[in-house]
């Protein structure tokens, strides 16, 4: 889908955490429901952020080596968040799959709650990128 629009992801500050493992999966949605708590988003809407940034690390732990970081901030009345890990690109505009399947609903789930979602290839592996209005 091309190169990332700036800003560029950052793993440090305020704005940015690390995960590397399934326990820190409950730390990470405290932090991204602070953060959205703090820009603006109203209380379900940061519940849905929540959501589509915990499939997106539970699939990086998953599916990838490393963990990965995650980057929220605001812009242009719009709440941002790059999930960056060291997977392959991601496929969107997929359907949700059947009741009877396994796998596979996450990145579904993540289209249907998120305003917008982008996916760009960087130097550590793929960024997801999902925005939501303020």
């Amino acid at each position: 889908m091309g190169s990332p629009p700036e800003p560029a992801p950052t793993v440090a500050g305020p704005d940015a955490m690390s995960y590397t493992e399934p326990d820190d999966l409950r730390t990470l949605r405290g932090f991204v429901a602070a953060r959205a708590s703090a820009l603006g988003l109203p209380e379900e809407r940061a519940d849905l952020l929540t959501l589509a940034v915990t499939e997106l690390a539970t699939n990086t732990l998953q599916h990838t080596t490393g963990g990965g970081h995650v980057r929220v901030w605001s812009e242009d009345s719009q709440l941002i968040c790059d999930v960056v890990d060291g997977g392959p690109m991601r496929d969107f505009g997929r359907h949700m799959p059947a009741s009877d399947a396994l796998r596979g609903r996450g990145l579904a789930i993540v289209e249907q709650v998120c305003d917008e979602v982008a996916a760009f290839a960087v130097p550590e592996g793929t960024l997801v990128r999902i925005r939501l209005h303020l």
